[in-house]
């Protein structure tokens, strides 16, 4: 009897989210300073009644919590997302670094998945229209706003932000989106077509001479050629629309500093400037013989493109992705530097080893085109190896250029369907969440006697509360219900109930009360209560140290 009490009181129950666990105490002492390791019946999560211990968290994630205090080793549930089983482990005092090897790799996918959503964050890829409180606080006039004092440029200032920088956030706004591509098309359009030579009209030079009988005549020679001038009228046209719609977002925009420091805005900036530099050196530098190098510079207007991005997500999804993808594409380019030296020194020196007299690698500089070519799959054909040897290092050079490139591509296509997927999955899920509010439940103060705290009226009190209250919790083979039952051939009964600091004891214990024979120490005094006819109790033993009361109970004598 002595060993099966001693076993139950080295047990422990933990109640976690509804669902019962048992172990022993010294399980839970296994890894010091955490919450388990710390257990007292004088938590205010400690059932008396149950004798266990309750916790309304996840029990899924505790089952591999437990597991680790039993075999010292953390594994990760794959039915649990990653930071509610951070969060699990930081209630519990855990850390989550001692995660296995061999669920480490599925236990981090979350920290990549949070950095994905922080960038697509970044990138402002949500078209639902902010509330006016979000707008507010955008553009810095939040007490403003809550005091009700906006000033008119307040009201107008996101309007016409929105207007010139979000295209999906009204009609309007559409509209000037769709007019701003077209300039951008039409601007890059004229660009090209107007050195096509069939859209150049020459330059008239006329020139007076003199003739063989003193006379004077006139000599018409081409000088040159000129784009037409149409051209320069569209140019006038779209960098005009350039200049206003910079401008207008410059003066709406939240942040100016931001503004200016933008990467796109700087393509803008530098692009519209040197359709205005081109003009100036038209009129003024013109009769320069090196004027036209300038026009070199006007190539920057191509990189006008950048600024579709802002109307296509897709587009900065595409950006996005080599910028995530540097790591990847330094290491391509490295490789690749490497290959085009080691090959181009084989080359040359390859062809120079048998009489070759048509050798086109007359040096190694000419010889890293070559590689180059041949690395990258292209071959112009250009430069040919000539010599066995020479094609055979060509044959390397190919294959190593296939392998060198093909290597990286994964990672890159990884990465933009990983973007890709994000943002499409971000599109379909509502905008606006259910707020769950953080309420934590409260524990009445536990009166000896009183029963069940925070009962509703009517509900039943006292040793019936006790008896109703989860029975099913309650195991029927537990040693201490066997202690408790009756046993008529036997000539002593030893029951056991354990008293805790808030007073419930004999009184209110479930073990105590459904055990055979029943016995009550205090009748009342206006009922006496006469001992069972079963039953007499002859001793009640209190060990104060252990927290045990032993009581002792025989059959009464029968007559």
């Amino acid at each position: 009897m002595n060993l099966i009490n001693m076993d139950a009181e080295n047990r422990v129950v933990l109640n976690v989210g509804g669902i019962r666990h048992e172990t022993y105490k010294a399980t839970l002492k296994k890894i010091p300073a955490t919450r388990l390791s710390r257990l007292t019946e004088a938590l205010a999560n400690y059932d008396p009644i149950l004798n266990e211990y309750f916790f309304d968290r996840h029990p899924g994630v505790f089952a591999q919590v437990l597991n680790y205090y039993r075999t010292g080793k953390l594994h990760y549930p794959s039915d649990v997302c990653g930071p509610l089983f951070e969060e699990e482990l930081e209630f519990w005092g855990l850390d989550a670094n001692q995660v296995e090897p061999c669920c480490w790799m599925t236990y981090t996918q979350h920290r990549d998945t949070q950095e994905t959503l922080a960038v697509l964050d970044r990138l402002d890829l949500d078209t639902e229209k902010p509330s006016d409180e979000e707008i507010a606080r955008k553009f810095g006039f939040e007490e403003d706003y809550f005091k009700g004092t906006l000033s008119w440029w307040q009201l107008m200032k996101p309007k016409i932000w929105s207007l010139f920088d979000e295209p999906y956030s009204s009609t309007a706004a559409k509209v000037i989106g769709v007019l701003s591509v077209f300039f951008i098309c039409v601007s890059i359009l004229s660009f090209c077509l107007k050195t096509h030579p069939d859209m150049k009209v020459p330059v008239i030079k006329t020139m007076i001479v003199r003739t063989a009988a003193n006379g004077t005549g006139y000599y018409i020679d081409k000088e040159d050629t000129d784009a037409h001038v149409a051209f320069f009228y569209i140019e006038c046209i779209c960098n005009a629309w350039f200049t206003f719609e910079i401008l207008v977002r410059f003066i709406a925009s939240p942040n100016k500093c931001e503004f200016i420091n933008s990467s796109v805005n700087i393509i803008d900036y530098i692009a519209t400037a040197s359709f205005y530099i081109d003009l100036i050196l038209r009129k003024f530098a013109s009769h320069l013989e090196n004027a036209d190098i300038m026009e070199f510079f006007s190539i920057i207007r191509i990189m006008r493109l950048f600024k579709l991005t802002r109307h296509s997500s897709g587009l900065k999804i595409l950006i996005q992705t080599f910028r995530a993808s540097a790591k990847e594409l330094t290491l391509l380019v490295f490789f690749l530097v490497l290959g085009i030296v080691i090959f181009a020194s084989l080359v040359y020196y390859a062809e120079r080893i048998q009489t070759n007299p048509d050798n086109n690698f007359k040096s190694i500089p000419l010889g890293l085109w070559w590689a180059l070519v041949t690395m990258t799959t292209v071959g112009y054909g250009d430069m040919v190896p000539k010599t066995y040897i020479g094609m055979f290092v060509g044959a390397l050079c190919a294959l190593a250029g296939v392998l060198t490139i093909a290597l990286p591509v994964p990672v890159i296509v990884s990465n933009f369907a990983m973007y890709y997927s994000h943002t499409q999955a971000r599109a379909k899920l509502p905008k606006k969440r259910r707020r769950v509010l953080p309420v934590e439940p409260t524990r009445g103060p536990r009166v000896p006697g009183t029963g069940t705290p925070n009962a509703p009226p009517g509900a039943p009190q006292g040793p019936v509360a006790a008896q109703n209250r989860r029975m099913n919790a309650i195991k029927s083979n537990h040693p201490k219900d066997m202690l408790g039952a009756s046993l008529p051939k036997l000539g002593l009964i030893g029951v056991t109930s354990s008293l805790n600091p808030n007073g419930v004891g004999l009184e209110s214990n479930p073990a105590f009360l459904m055990g055979k024979p029943r016995f009550d120490p205090q009748p009342s005094p206006q009922q006496p209560q006469q001992p069972s006819p079963a039953s007499q109790p002859t001793q009640v033993n209190l060990a104060e140290g252990s927290g045990q009361c032993y009581t002792t109970l025989k059959p009464a004598a029968t007559s």
